[in-house]
């Protein structure tokens, strides 16, 4: 007899085990030659050496399989465990399916232009993403950067705006620095929330791996081996958005998003954003997509609100 311990690492047991560890009771019921004991983070196996290696194969297939869709029902345990193929990966091989996060959320590319969104950060390094309030800029684009962190193509995501009040003041908000400008950062902060289990965003907050910071905190670093998202990059000034993208180091994508028609900064700023546009445009690796009304997947008036704004 052979004893062996799998750690599971930054797994959530309950995500994997299911409620009531139904998922485990499965397993356990599909290997009965093979005592298996978990324990918090840890499984201890006792049985046959060949029993074992059979075992780690099939949780190993478990363990991708909840990071790309979340937590597995005892159906993917069942086929997972067996040597049937995964039905969902033969129905849709990908399509446009960008990830699955926790409870059944399901996060695609729903629009033509968020598909070329998509497609154009696969075949470059730097993408510049501009289009109205609801289009799924910042959505797609954390959608994306989790994508990668989960395939491990990055290390890391750094996600940042610029701080700028939008007809407040910030000097007014009660609270310290990291309380002020939190509010500034909640739209990342809600995708992220969608898009990973809470315990696993938690780790991932508190040793780095995702960090989300206003645009000020970028100078001087180098970003490698990441997946980095400007967003409201409209309100970001010339020389802010320059420094930015001179931060770019090795195996690094970037995604810059922005809408050209909501910028709030002084009026004797310009944005630079706006400067971006006409400057890059031609350079090779940097890509441009442009959403418009057609793209906006929130409350049908939103799109009838931009059509009007955009007349006036």
């Amino acid at each position: 007899m052979t004893e062996k311990i799998i750690v599971i690492g930054d797994v959530s047991p309950l995500e994997l085990f299911g409620v009531n560890d139904r998922n485990l009771d499965l397993i356990t019921s599909l290997f009965p030659k093979l005592k298996i004991i978990a324990r918090g983070d840890t499984i201890k196996l006792i049985g046959e050496e060949e029993a074992i290696d059979l075992f780690e194969e099939k949780f190993s297939q478990l363990v991708s399989h909840y990071d790309k869709y979340g937590t597995p029902s005892q159906k993917d345990v069942e086929e997972i465990f067996s040597d049937r193929p995964l039905i969902r990966e033969l129905s849709n091989p990908k399509g446009d399916v960008i990830l699955y996060g926790p409870n059944g959320i399901t996060v695609k590319a729903r629009t033509v232009n968020q598909r070329k969104m998509v497609e154009s950060i696969h075949k470059n390094d730097m993408v510049f993403v501009i289009g109205p309030a609801g289009s799924g800029k910042t959505y797609t684009a954390v959608a994306l950067a989790v994508n990668a962190l989960k395939n491990k193509n990055v290390r890391k995501i750094i996600l940042t705006r610029p701080a700028v009040e939008a007809g407040e003041n910030l000097g007014f908000l009660p609270g310290d620095l990291k309380e002020k400008l939190d509010p500034y950062l909640q739209p990342l902060y809600d995708a992220l929330r969608d898009m990973l289990p809470p315990e696993k965003l938690k780790t991932y907050m508190e040793t780095g791996v995702i960090q989300i910071a206003p645009l000020a905190f970028m100078r001087g670093r180098t970003l490698d081996n990441a997946f980095v998202i400007l967003d409201e990059a409209q309100n970001s000034t010339q020389s802010q958005l320059k420094m930015f993208l001179t931060r770019m180091g090795k195996s690094a994508k970037f995604i810059i998003t922005g809408d050209v028609t909501q910028v709030d900064l002084p009026k004797h700023q310009p944005s630079g954003l706006i400067q971006a546009v006409k400057l890059l445009k031609r350079i090779k690796g940097i890509d441009f997509i442009f959403l418009d009304e057609r793209d906006i997947v929130r409350h049908n008036l939103v799109q009838k609100i931009v059509k009007a704004y955009d007349k006036e």
